[in-house]
């Protein structure tokens, strides 16, 4: 490893380490213009099934606690944008199968099913990493025009996350639109492969810790707003 790329793994270190906390007032000055946007809290990612991460279910209480917060202050607008594949989806080449649609893969986990305003939320159904790809997302997106602060939370950091918070920071460069978006640390997180896992069972690598802060910060790189947590 050359001098460059250690003096890069120590900023991203650093960079992860200096985060802080925020308050819900800080994010969230109308209610009424800001959403949620939560990337596939489901069982698929947390509970079951062979994409299933310990690690990654364990964002589930964050996000809740941060729904219930932001409901308090007046937030209306909780968007759950989801995996619902087909059957033979081109994605599983890639990835192994999860969250076919009408499955209890593709649902939501308990935690935000049982909360008392789960009637209310939103529901976007994907079948790829993008969100924007054949959805309803975009369409969301134009019907609700007032909208400008976008708190996204999910998994995983480097990639369905990821793509959320850059399409939004780059349709909103590409339009000139004063949008603040924000990812809350201890609200996303990615599963984790090492390389040896990886090789026993003829798969990619992915080494979680590396990714996560990576990713975060190149999300920082490209004016995402990447903070510990949000308080009350």
């Amino acid at each position: 490893m050359n001098e460059k790329t250690k003096d890069y793994l120590a900023l991203i270190d650093d960079f992860h380490g200096s985060l802080e906390k925020v308050s819900i007032g800080d994010v969230m000055e109308d209610p009424g213009k800001t959403a949620i946007l939560p990337v596939d809290v489901t069982n698929a990612f947390c509970r079951m099934g062979n994409l299933a991460s310990e690690r990654v279910a364990t964002i589930i209480d964050p996000i809740v606690e941060l729904f219930k917060i932001a409901r308090d202050k007046g937030l209306k607008d909780i968007v759950l944008i989801q995996d619902c594949h087909t059957p033979e989806a081109e994605e599983f080449g890639a990835f192994a199968e999860h969250a076919v649609c009408g499955t209890e893969e593709a649902e939501a986990v308990d935690e935000i099913k049982d909360l008392p305003f789960y009637d209310k939320l939103v529901i976007i159904e994907k079948n790829s990493i993008d969100p924007s790809q054949n959805t309803d997302f975009d369409a969301w997106l134009a019907a609700h025009p007032d909208k400008d602060v976008f708190i996204v939370v999910g998994d995983c950091t480097d990639l369905c996350v990821y793509q959320l918070a850059m399409h939004l920071r780059t349709f909103a460069n590409a339009n000139d639109k004063d949008w603040r978006i924000i990812v809350p640390e201890v609200c996303v997180d990615t599963y984790d492969l090492p390389v040896e896992t990886a090789e026993e069972v003829g798969a990619v690598a992915h080494p979680a810790d590396l990714m996560h802060k990576l990713f975060l910060h190149h999300m920082h790189l490209n004016g995402i707003e990447i903070v510990k947590r949000i308080t009350e």
